[in-house]
């Protein structure tokens, strides 16, 4: 018998290892139907069908407002859903954090800024309403992966997507950056098209707008990643370096692109600490 469940779960493990398909994802979430935190789903926090988020609240007691983790997840700008994520937040909301997955436009139906925009629009309403579902306004931290990584990047970095509405960078406490292309040079058609032409490619990077006054960051990333370059994160450190601020690079050894997030998940490659890595730099940056 107990052959036989190291057996099963050695496929199941693959199987979410293999690569990110419906089946991986449905192995991942599997715990959601065991965890005891309250989910509000498909919140509108605009006018267009896909402006929608999840709400994720931890299970535990008390009258205190919790802090407040918007998770953007990645997918090359195209491809992914608020839905496929529920194990990230899972994941944090079992470690006290209110969390937050907006769905947000992707291409082809946008191009870059849009799905950007979408994104500071999803803060905006998580800062103004989050208080609303146990959360603590004072204490909102940003979280992506892969291009949610450049995104929240962008966020936190170029002031003008949260004046939009009213607001500063001062309201993210701090961001974490998984696998992030913070600094990339578009190379295929699709890219060019969607962040081109050429000339206008300085402003979809991080770096570009990066000036001292941009909240603590934190860029994790995979020393096997064969789909975004260290370089991106090391591009932002020497802006951060340059102009000031707080940053922090970690490289995990043997692991790859979508390693740092399937972290998060209960079955996974090996034992991390991203997680906890995520947190720890979190829980640095609260207000009292």
């Amino acid at each position: 018998m107990k052959r036989s469940l190291i057996v099963i779960f050695a496929c199941v493990q693959a199987l979410f290892l293999s690569a990110c398909t419906s089946a991986s994802f449905f192995v991942a979430n599997f715990p959601q139907y065991f965890n005891e935190a309250k989910i509000t789903a498909n919140v509108a926090y605009g006018d267009k069908p896909i402006q929608n988020l999840d709400i994720y609240r931890p299970s535990i007691k008390g009258t205190d407002k919790r802090p407040v983790i918007v998770f953007f997840h990645g997918g090359r700008w195209t491809d992914g859903n608020k839905e496929q994520y529920k194990f990230v937040a899972l994941n944090l909301a079992d470690q006290g954090y209110v969390v937050v997955i907006p769905d947000y436009s992707k291409y082809p139906n946008v191009k870059f800024p849009t799905f950007v925009e979408d994104s500071a629009k999803a803060v905006s309403w998580t800062y103004k309403n989050i208080e609303n579902y146990g959360g603590d306004p004072e204490n909102v931290f940003l979280l992506g992966h892969s291009s949610g990584a450049h995104m929240a990047g962008l966020i936190a970095a170029d002031p003008k997507y949260l004046a939009k509405y009213d607001l500063s960078r001062d309201i993210i406490n701090a961001f974490v950056g998984l696998s992030g292309p913070y600094a990339f040079e578009p190379d295929e058609p699709d890219l060019i098209d969607m962040f081109g032409p050429p000339e206008r490619y300085p402003l979809m990077r991080v770096p570009t707008y990066v000036d001292g006054q941009q909240p603590p960051m934190f860029l994790l990333h995979g020393a096997e990643d064969d789909l975004v370059v260290f370089k991106n994160a090391q591009k932002v450190e020497e802006a951060v370096k340059k102009y000031g601020g707080s940053i922090k690079l970690k490289l995990y050894p043997d692991m790859g692109h979508i390693d740092l997030v399937s972290a998060f998940a209960w079955v996974k490659k090996n034992d991390t600490s991203v997680p906890d890595d995520t947190t720890n730099f979190f829980d640095a940056f609260k207000s009292p």
